[in-house]
């Protein structure tokens, strides 16, 4: 595993620093976790303090084939992203672009039907039930304008 160090590799379309260790290093890639990045390591054997610019090129085809099906590997549906799909019914774990553009497509349909989620979206305002008098506050607004004594504004 010493034969080369990489400052960058490259794992699912990303560029991951390779100073960092395993279990860092692939938090960077968007959609995984610390747990996740712990659990990937220890599934597919990995020294989790090593650092990750001394991988070789076929176990970073091993994780992105982890990423790709984690459920085959004995991954847990709990720590999957993407339970009980909206237009599929599956379980999926997305990274990148694709959990971008799903998280997107999700806002997007609840504007169009306009649930009560969507109508918050649309308009800016908290999404879950957070209270609304001190806080959420947009504007150049600061307060309330006082009317001096003595004038006739």
């Amino acid at each position: 595993m010493e034969d080369e160090f990489r400052h960058l590799v490259r794992i699912s379309r990303k560029d991951v620093d390779g100073n960092k260790t395993f279990e860092y290093a692939l938090t960077d890639i968007k959609g995984i976790g610390l747990s996740l990045s712990r659990t990937i390591g220890l599934t597919l054997g990995f020294d989790l303090n090593a650092k990750i610019g001394y991988i070789e090129d076929e176990d970073v085809l091993k994780i992105e084939e982890l990423l790709k099906n984690p459920q085959k590997f004995g991954i847990p549906d709990w720590m999957l992203n993407r339970r009980n799909d909206y237009t599929t019914g599956g379980t999926v774990h997305l990274i990148e672009s694709d959990l971008d553009m799903t998280l997107r497509d999700d806002l997007n349909r609840m504007k169009k039907t306009r649930s009560y989620k969507g109508r918050r979206h649309e308009l800016g305002l908290p999404v879950r039930g957070q209270r609304t008098k001190s806080t959420f506050r947009h504007g150049s607004s600061v307060g309330v304008k006082r009317e001096r004594p003595g004038s006739n504004v």
